[in-house]
C-alpha cells in the first residue's frame, strides 16, 4: 500500500520561525474541527488559568507523538502555528463552511499577539503576502493569483466562464483580548489539488487549486513557502499598517473597475473603484460613491455585467 502520509518538516519550520517569533510552537494534527477554534479555545483557557511565566516561555511538550508536532501547548497565549490535515468543521467569513478534503487542501492557523496602531486592512495585507509568496511578481507579467476583497485568493482566468477567475483560498481572521493583550488568529485555507472525485458542494465562485500553477506542489511545500513570509508580513503590518501593502494589493485587486453585486441593501450593484487605506472598498453607484467595510457585507463580480 502506498504511503499517503504527509511529511511536514515541523521541526524545520519551528527552527525557521522561532527567531522571528520566540516561544512559537508548531503542531500538525491529523484532524481537527477547526484550527481557528482550537487556538481560540486554548487562548480563552489561558486567560482563565494563566500558565506560569516560567512554563509559558517554551513549549511544554517539545515533540507531540499524537500529532507529530514539534512543540505543543494545551493552554496558549504564545505564538502557535497549527495545521490540520483535515478540518471537519472549518469556517469561513460570515459563518460559511470551509470544505477541506484530506490531502487535497492546506488548512492552518497562526496565532500571535499583535498590537498595530490600526487593525484596518489586515485581511488584505495577509492576502497580499500569501499571493506574492505563491505567485511572485515577475518582470511586469500579469499575476496569476488575485485578491478578492476582503479575504479571498482567486486564480485568475482570462477565458473563464465564471468571470475573472475562481476561488483558490480563503482567510479568516479572529482576535481575542485579555487585559492589555490581543491575540490575532489568522486562519488560511488553500486548495492544493482537485479531490478525486470532486465532492459536490456549493461553489458559487468556482473552484481552483495550486496544481493548476504547479502540478508538483503539495500541502507541506505550500506551507514551507508561505509560513515565514506570513510571519514577516504580520510584523510589517504591526509596524506600518495597511499603507505598506496598499500598492501591492492594488496590483492584484480582482474587483477593481469591475461591476459587482453586494449584499448591502443601499448598494446592491455598482463598480468597484479600489480600496482606501482603512481597507474599505470604494463602490461607485448611481447614488454616488459608497465605502463598504468587510463586517457583514459580501461582494461578488456581477454575472450580468
Amino acid at each position: 500500500m502506498a504511503d499517503t502520509r504527509l511529511h511536514w518538516g515541523a521541526e524545520a519550520l519551528w527552527e525557521q520561525l522561532q527567531s522571528h517569533l520566540p516561544g512559537i510552537s508548531v503542531e500538525i494534527a491529523a484532524s481537527l474541527p477547526s484550527t481557528n477554534s482550537t487556538l481560540l479555545e486554548r487562548a480563552r483557557a489561558g486567560s482563565a488559568s494563566p500558565v506560569p511565566e516560567a512554563e509559558s516561555s517554551a513549549a511544554l511538550v517539545r515533540r507531540s507523538v499524537e500529532s507529530g508536532a514539534f512543540g505543543r501547548r494545551a493552554v496558549d497565549w504564545q505564538p502557535c502555528l497549527l495545521v490540520a490535515e483535515q478540518q471537519t468543521a472549518g469556517r469561513g467569513r460570515l459563518g460559511r463552511e470551509w470544505f477541506a478534503e484530506p490531502l487535497a487542501s492546506l488548512t492552518f492557523s497562526l496565532a500571535m499577539p499583535l498590537a498595530p496602531a490600526d487593525w484596518a486592512g489586515l485581511s488584505l495585507a495577509v492576502g497580499v503576502v500569501l499571493a506574492e509568496a505563491l505567485d511572485p511578481p515577475s518582470n511586469g507579467a500579469a499575476p496569476r493569483i488575485g485578491i478578492k476583497w476582503p479575504n479571498d485568493l482567486w486564480l485568475l482566468d482570462a477565458d473563464s466562464d465564471l468571470g475573472p477567475g475562481r476561488k483558490l483560498g480563503g482567510i479568516l481572521i479572529e482576535t481575542l483580548s485579555a487585559d492589555a493583550k490581543r491575540l490575532a488568529v489568522i486562519g488560511v485555507g488553500i486548495n492544493i489539488s482537485r479531490p478525486p472525485p470532486l465532492r459536490t458542494f456549493k461553489a458559487t465562485s468556482g473552484f481552483a487549486c495550486l496544481h493548476e500553477i504547479d502540478p508538483t506542489i503539495g500541502a507541506p511545500d505550500t506551507l514551507a513557502r508561505i509560513a515565514l513570509p506570513l510571519v514577516q508580513g504580520l510584523q510589517a503590518f504591526e509596524r506600518a499598517g495597511f499603507a505598506g501593502f496598499a500598492d501591492r494589493f492594488a496590483a492584484r485587486d480582482l474587483l477593481r473597475d469591475r461591476a459587482v453585486t453586494t449584499t448591502q441593501a443601499d448598494a446592491a450593484r455598482g463598480i468597484a473603484r479600489g480600496v482606501n487605506l482603512d481597507g474599505s472598498l470604494v463602490l461607485e453607484t448611481a447614488a454616488g460613491h459608497i465605502r463598504l467595510h468587510s463586517g457583514e457585507v459580501s461582494v461578488r463580480p456581477d454575472p450580468e455585467a
